[in-house]
């Protein structure tokens, strides 16, 4: 009965505050000028901080009205620029009200405003619309449809401060692609927002910086144009050099170092540059300090890890700086219980906000961590690092998570490490339970550091072969992501490596013929790579090698004869004559090379290829077929070595059996005297690997 008692209550209250509200809108429909705009100027002053009275005023139709008037050529300037402060004040309520004021077309109501000549009118407009652009449900593109509308905003730049303030603030908000990126390029943005950086007023000064941290973004065209741009006798890149002083503001500091660091991963500016050496990595170390707020402490460590991520030496100066890896595990510990933040609507936010900073502090450390040993040891032995790193892996924050197996990513390239922090810490356990459910940009982050996890010195082997990890990587090898397949067949490969027959039969098994040889015809080259590489560890040792091709050396041989009939690089070749050497290396197995002429005659051509490395597999195929059982040598079979992730597999050496029979069958086909040929080969490999063939017809 409770519930039947208050809904007529409510209805009464929402009654009563829509009809003080209908008041405002009725006085827009007056038709004495003076009024409607007296009325306009009170509905502004019943808005300013009233989110309840602006829903109302929304819901009873007040957009289009005030859109209609600022719209008509009889409304007076002042009228107009009235009605676009309302709606600016109604712009700034919730994000439900920016829904329906777009949905009410007040972007190009607002753009055509743009054309009158009065400026306060037209700063009016700019101010609405860029409260409306900043709010992330207002769709950017909208700035863009019009080809008139870009153009025409940087002539308006040079009108007053104001306008230069919010026209820089609505390009920075809504350049979020490359396209964006070179429209405003290509309509001059460069030329016309550098001179603001100079400008008397602060907002200018910060909105243009704000402009060219997004302009250069990952791009060369505009960050080569920036590093050459002279600011009243200045380069550019010296201005924001003076904009990270420590006499700045923090947010100026962080901005400009943000443009220079782009411009140094975009190639315009040498990672030994002193300007990134001695100005912009010290600013950024700084910005990670407890002194500073979160969010400042984020941005600074995420530029920074993005800044050093592909530069082994500033990974080196930066982990010496300030003692940056002590100074991260305080990003785990904030806030602390005698946290000296007496805000408490601070305090409340960095509460809510403190996952930021644990996924900031990890994507730092994986990009320190990523090429140097010392380094990685260093960040291991800080206080409780893998512990922090195992209970990532399992936070509910995704961005946190995938930060979390990025640094374990980072780590799991040191051999060290996989045979001491991460067996003592079990990591592969939380991540095999990542790898269960996980969105695919975790994913693939997760199964490249399992790939790590199974390299051959790593203890962490066996347990991951125990906990049923080869359905899993089957699974993945089934993936619409190119990347999530080459990470599947990449682990299966390293597993395979000098593995035992039952493992190599589960493999097969639980990829089936059908999937395998999909693999193998995949438009992805490192996919087609990884499968070649696997094929090669599972016909690694005599035994392996002969069970496997007879139950499937028909679908092989196929397989094997299509990938060098096509078209493909030297590197796929390579590896497909390898894996015929290893064929050659079987007891049984090698027949199906020497009943199938036309497989013969493939190895005889590449004998005399002009490549070098495909002369050197082949002649190996040749030197494993002809080699004398009987001289009691013990022969090596090629294998694929397992290898990490960024890294490639070493080549193994061929050096197989033969019989009588089969080198007459060879010398009739002509392969002695393309052998005879080599032995005087300018390659040294290619001269000795013929000498060591032609060696056995001698025997």
């Amino acid at each position: 009965m409770a519930c039947l008692l208050e809904a007529p209550l409510r209805i009464s209250v929402l009654s009563e505050v829509t009809a003080t509200s209908r008041h405002y809108v009725d006085r827009l429909f007056d038709p004495d000028p003076q009024k409607v705009l007296q009325g306009v100027i009170d509905m502004k002053n019943a808005v300013i901080g009233n989110n309840k009275q602006k829903a109302n005023l929304i819901v009873l139709g007040a957009v289009p009205r005030l859109l209609y008037l600022l719209g008509q050529s009889s409304s007076s300037p002042e009228l107009q620029t009235e009605c676009a402060v309302v709606l600016g004040s109604l712009a700034m309520g919730t994000e439900n009200n920016i829904k329906s004021l777009v949905d009410c077309h007040i972007i190009p109501a607002l753009l055509q405003g743009l054309l009158c000549p009065d400026l306060i009118f037209i700063e009016a407009c700019l101010r609405c619309l860029r409260t409306v652009f900043i709010s992330p449900v207002t769709p950017v593109q909208l700035l863009y449809t019009d080809p008139t509308v870009i153009p025409h905003l940087m002539s308006l730049l040079s009108r007053s401060q104001k306008t230069q303030e919010y026209i820089t603030q609505i390009f920075s908000h809504c350049c979020k692609t490359p396209e964006h990126q070179t429209v405003l390029f290509n309509h001059g943005a460069i030329q016309n927002i550098a001179p603001l950086l100079i400008s008397p007023s602060y907002k200018v000064r910060m909105q243009a910086l704000k402009c060219f941290s997004v302009l250069a973004y990952e791009n060369t065209q505009v960050s080569m144009t920036l590093v050459n741009v002279l600011v009243d006798g200045e380069l550019l890149s010296q201005v924001f050099v003076r904009m990270m002083q420590r006499d700045q503001p923090i947010e100026m500091q962080l901005t400009a170092a943000k443009c220079l660091t782009y411009m140094c991963r975009a190639g315009a500016i040498k990672t030994d540059d002193s300007c990134i050496v001695l100005k912009t990595l010290p600013c950024l170390v700084r910005m990670c300090s407890k002194e500073h707020l979160l969010e400042e402490r984020v941005e600074g460590a995420e530029t920074l890890a993005y800044l050093m991520e592909p530069d082994v030496e500033l990974q080196r100066i930066a982990s010496t700086t300030d003692h940056l890896v002590a100074m991260l595990a305080d990003y785990f510990k904030y806030p602390s219980s005698v946290s000296a933040i007496t805000d408490i609507k601070r305090l409340d936010h960095d509460l809510k906000h403190a996952h930021e900073l644990r996924q900031a502090a990890f994507k730092l450390y994986a990009s320190l961590g990523s090429n140097d040993e010392d380094i990685r040891k260093k960040i291991t032995e800080t206080e409780n690092m893998m512990d922090r790193i195992v209970s990532g892996l399992s936070e509910s924050s995704i961005k946190v998570r995938l930060a979390a197996v990025r640094c374990l990513h980072s780590l799991s390239r040191s051999v060290q490490q996989l045979r001491t922090s991460f067996h003592d810490h079990a990591v592969w356990k939380p991540l095999m339970k990542l790898l269960q459910n996980a969105p695919d940009e975790v994913l693939v982050m997760a199964s490249s550091t399992l790939c790590n996890l199974l390299l051959e010195f790593s203890p962490s082997k066996e347990p991951i072969l125990e906990s049923g990890v080869i359905e899993l990587l089957c699974s993945l090898t089934q993936s619409d992501s190119p990347a999530l397949r080459v990470n599947g067949i990449w682990a299966l490969m390293n597993m395979a490596f000098q593995a035992d027959q039952k493992v190599k039969v589960e493999i097969v098994r639980g990829l089936g013929t059908e999937q395998l040889f999909r693999l193998l015809s995949d438009p992805d080259t490192n996919v087609l790579m990884k499968t070649l590489g696997l094929l090669r560890n599972l016909l690694s040792t005599r035994p392996h090698i002969d069970q496997i091709m007879s139950s499937h050396g028909k679908q092989i041989m196929q397989a094997v004869t299509l990938i060098l009939e096509a078209e493909h690089s030297i590197e796929v070749k390579e590896q497909t004559l390898c894996i015929l050497a290893n064929i050659a290396d079987g007891n049984t197995a090698k027949e199906l090379i020497m009943t199938n002429d036309d497989m013969l005659q493939k190895i005889k051509y590449y004998m005399g290829h002009s490549n070098v490395k495909l002369q050197l597999a082949a002649t190996f195929c040749i030197s494993n077929l002809i080699w004398n059982e009987e001289d009691g040598k013990r022969r090596t079979t090629p294998v694929e070595g397992a290898t990490k992730k960024r890294g490639s597999g070493f080549r193994g050496i061929c050096v197989l059996s033969g019989s009588q029979e089969r080198q007459d069958k060879l010398r009739e086909m002509g392969f002695v005297d393309i052998l005879h040929k080599l032995t005087q080969a300018s390659d040294p490999n290619l001269c000795d690997r013929a000498k060591t063939a032609m060696q056995q017809y001698l025997a």
